[in-house]
């Protein structure tokens, strides 16, 4: 493997940062959806939360990836609809995938920090005469300051989780790698380089959230 061969490597790196970016911005938005479901226990949506949670936690994410990618093409009503578009693109169906497997888990975290809110604050919102709207749009954001730890953890977990996508044709970091090793049968030095990029973008984020958190809970000090 050569140094060209490591520099290969970085025209995935956009890819790879493009498939984490959107995941976790879209599985933000379904967890908020979930966690609001649950912990308001809608009727019917608190029921079909705790569904695509089940589902999404119980089977692996790899699995998933390949019934998004490979699923809508078995359903003619899908081929013919304005859906294909989207669907038979495989940096759409990645995405799609990992943001409702974060979103499974992300709304864990997000249910369990609101639960955590101490139960004077919630008798204090009571005692004020506000509305449960108006007692979330109080107590999440605390909530969001004491879950930003755990969730620092599910965002590296998704971007290690985006190597996943090679395995759809997409040319990612990981996909990049398995093009070199079938290249060159150097396995050891094409994975081990590609390991390094994923190393330092997690140290990065692993900085960047450290920081984030001293902000975040420094009410707490």
């Amino acid at each position: 493997m050569t140094l060209d061969h490591f520099w290969l490597l970085f025209n995935g790196l956009s890819t790879t940062l493009e498939i984490t970016f959107f995941s976790l911005f879209f599985g933000s938005i379904i967890a908020v959806g979930l966690t609001l479901a649950m912990v308001n226990k809608i009727p019917g949506l608190n029921l079909l939360a705790r569904g695509i949670i089940l589902i999404f936690t119980g089977t692996p994410l790899l699995i998933q990836i390949f019934l998004v990618y490979s699923g809508p093409s078995q359903f003619e009503v899908i081929k013919n609809s304005f859906l294909w578009d989207y669907l038979s693109q495989a940096q759409i169906c990645a995405i799609i995938a990992l943001a409702f497997n974060t979103a499974a888990y992300s709304s864990l975290l997000f249910k369990g920090a609101i639960e955590s809110v101490p139960r004077g604050e919630w008798d204090a919102c009571k005692a004020l005469g506000m509305t449960r709207g108006q007692t979330l749009a109080v107590i999440v954001p605390h909530a969001l300051r004491r879950v930003l730890p755990s969730y620092s953890n599910e965002v590296i977990l998704v971007l290690k989780g985006t190597s996943l996508a090679s395995s759809i044709t997409i040319m990612d970091v990981m996909g990049y790698a398995n093009q070199i090793n079938g290249q060159t049968y150097d396995a050891l030095m094409a994975f081990s380089a590609a390991g390094i990029i994923y190393l330092g973008m997690n140290g990065i984020l692993v900085l960047i959230f450290k920081q984030l958190e001293k902000k975040a809970l420094a009410f707490q000090s």
